[in-house]
């Protein structure tokens, strides 16, 4: 099934089976066509957990149906989104978390929990954007902010939105996170057995992993936090 593929694989998987059916069906009639492969793209959205990517598969269909239908791109066009996107998102990086960008203020509460020295240094491990960045000096303003990040593109885009910030293109898992007193992540649930195990192995005792919205399997927090629209933070010590 769809939902099984790896993000976004899972989305043009279930693109190109919605217009599979209506190109099938067209010769029946156009409005059943239509309502069959809408139906469909409702069918592969509805198993995702995630509000945001079952929008983006039910969506998808009627949408580029609607473009298309108007005349507004050519059929070549429709290629240009997926070279962006491979551009933002090489292959090897969608083992990782796609673009998550951490809410402004989400980590506000973090210096309650976590009291960090001048020149300690911090690190969003897959920085995206540089939201979570942005966020972690408004916590620790006092604090030396990294970030590193596996696309190119992004991690030009976040040296630019925050110039204050050492900016690391390169593998989050490969990068030795000994010199960091806290590590964030906004990844995903699978990452986060991994992602303890790195911080275990290679953060000094007293450091602290922090995650947005994913806890750590069998591990009982240090803390949490909750935040707005269900969200929480969840916070641990080494």
């Amino acid at each position: 099934m769809a939902s099984t593929l790896i993000w976004p694989l899972a989305a043009l998987a279930s693109w190109a089976a919605c217009w599979f059916l209506y190109r099938l069906l067209l010769s029946q009639g156009l409005l059943l066509a239509l309502a069959a492969a809408s139906l469909l793209g409702l069918a592969l959205a509805w198993p995702h957990a995630r509000r945001w990517r079952r929008v983006i598969i039910a969506a998808g269909f009627p949408l580029s149906l609607l473009v298309s239908a108007q005349g507004l791109l050519p059929a070549w066009a429709w290629l240009l989104p997926l070279g962006l996107l491979l551009l933002a998102y090489p292959q090897r990086s969608w083992r990782d978390a796609p673009l998550f960008p951490t809410p402004v203020g989400a980590l506000d509460e973090l210096s309650q929990q976590i009291t960090l020295q001048a020149d300690d240094k911090v690190l969003d491990a897959g920085c995206g954007l540089g939201a979570g960045l942005r966020a972690l000096r408004r916590a620790y303003p006092q604090a030396r902010v990294e970030g590193i990040e596996w696309s190119h593109l992004l991690a030009f885009l976040s040296r630019l939105r925050c110039p204050w910030a050492q900016v690391h293109q390169g593998d989050m898992w490969a990068l030795d996170w000994r010199p960091y007193r806290l590590v964030y992540l906004f990844q995903r649930p699978e990452s986060m057995a991994q992602a303890w195990d790195k911080a275990h192995a290679e953060l000094a005792p007293g450091s602290w992993l922090a995650s947005l919205d994913f806890e750590v399997a069998e591990r009982q927090p240090d803390a949490r936090i909750d935040l707005d629209h269900g969200r929480r933070l969840w916070v641990y010590r080494i």
